[in-house]
């Protein structure tokens, strides 16, 4: 069968990909886009502690971060690959897709499992840019990675549920109007299964900032515009709770195969970057009458780095299409998002070597995405908690925690 225009087709059960540069109009609008916002643009951002505004406008414009919702409800009814294709080529151009990156995955908890009411009356607003939803109130201070113990609550009195509690890194909070939030409608105590009783809603931080809402900046290693926000006797209308109550937990796992393919094909564009920056100064950078691209000290580790975003950039390819296509793609899911935050610190790592003394010199922008890649390493997930997926889920051994 030829490929369609996502460079996926079938024979029988099987899942075809393309190879090479899928999506090639997409990738040159994201490109012509991103040559505006040069290396000094982001630097700005970074020292005033700001937000990329002009960017994030200039994609929602375009219709970017719209990729994901079906055009009936205004946006461009795109597969998932073509989402991680606009990512990738915006880290790829030097830019920072994670300002704008969550409100891809967290509007679709909203169309898997909002209500028509819910979808006619946010999608549209979230695709033309009127509603900017990118935050995601998940992530608490005692409870981590172990979500079913989180702590805020949300208890239904009258025509309200009153939400009290707080979550941690809670990126671009402070340039959002809509927060999807996951909070306890009933107490873990009084469940049968630890992730039952949890709900998720739609919060509106507009009416609320002030009013039930603190948001208090997080200064972090890297701008990603991170706050905590503090929810004291919030009242929120039950028209907001996003499909049925206590069954949150199913609802923000379904989303969160996107969310590790995104991540992971995004982190692909940082690596290759990275790697390209490396490469183009390992051949012009002349110490002791040769260039150090000559030295194999330099020259191998960009080489095993190229060799290993190949590879994960391919697990990226079949993950979309299993997801793309329907298909069980969990495993797939997290090992890309595993292979490719290693593979991009590898060439984080090549490609400060190489530059030496000057890659601590803001000017050249390595510093910047060298901490762009460690971070992949944490977030969204870390790499333990998918080698703990990948034994337990994929292996069959026993659960090690």
């Amino acid at each position: 069968m030829p490929y369609g225009a996502d460079g996926v087709g079938e024979a029988g059960d099987a899942v075809m990909l393309a190879l090479g540069e899928d999506y090639p109009e997409l990738r040159e609008s994201v490109r012509k886009i991103c040559e505006a916002y040069p290396g000094a643009y982001w630097r700005k951002l970074e020292a005033e502690q700001a937000y990329p505004t002009e960017f994030i406008t200039e994609l929602t414009q375009g219709g970017f971060l719209a990729s994901l919702i079906p055009e009936e409800y205004g946006g461009s009814g795109l597969p998932l690959r073509a989402a991680a294709v606009i990512l990738e080529e915006i880290n790829a151009s030097g830019c920072t897709a994670s300002q704008g990156h969550a409100q891809m995955y967290i509007m679709g908890t909203v169309l898997r499992h909002g209500s028509e009411e819910q979808k006619q009356r946010y999608l549209p607003k979230i695709a033309s840019g009127e509603l900017r939803l990118q935050a995601f109130g998940v992530t608490e201070p005692t409870t981590g990675s172990d979500t079913t113990k989180l702590k805020t609550r949300a208890v239904r009195q009258g025509n309200h549920y009153v939400i009290n509690g707080q979550k941690v890194w809670t990126s671009r909070a402070r340039h959002s109007d809509l927060m999807l939030l996951l909070a306890r409608t009933t107490p873990v105590d009084e469940v049968k299964r630890r992730t039952d009783g949890l709900s998720v809603f739609l919060v509106d931080l507009r009416e609320n900032l002030g009013h039930g809402v603190e948001i208090r900046p997080i200064e972090a290693m890297i701008n990603h515009n991170t706050t905590e926000v503090f929810f004291d006797n919030l009242a929120v209308p039950p028209e907001n709770l996003i499909g049925e109550e206590g069954q949150g937990f199913r609802y923000i796992l379904d989303g969160m195969n996107a969310e590790r393919i995104l991540v992971a094909q995004e982190c692909i564009g940082d690596g290759r970057w990275l790697l390209r920056k490396g490469i183009d100064y390992a051949k012009e950078r002349v110490v002791f009458d040769r260039p150090i691209g000559q030295n194999q000290g330099v020259q191998f580790p960009l080489a095993r780095a190229y060799a290993e975003l190949e590879a994960a950039d391919m697990i990226c390819r079949r993950a979309s299409a299993l997801f793309d296509d329907g298909k069980e793609c969990g495993a797939d899911a997290n090992m890309a998002k595993l292979l490719a935050s290693e593979a991009t610190w590898h060439a984080a790592e090549a490609t400060f070597a190489a530059y030496g003394g000057f890659a601590f010199a803001k000017e050249y922008d390595i510093e910047r995405k060298w901490r762009e890649a460690r971070l992949y390493q944490i977030a969204p997930i870390s790499t333990n908690l998918i080698l703990s997926f990948v034994g337990q889920h994929v292996l069959g051994m026993p659960r090690s925690f």
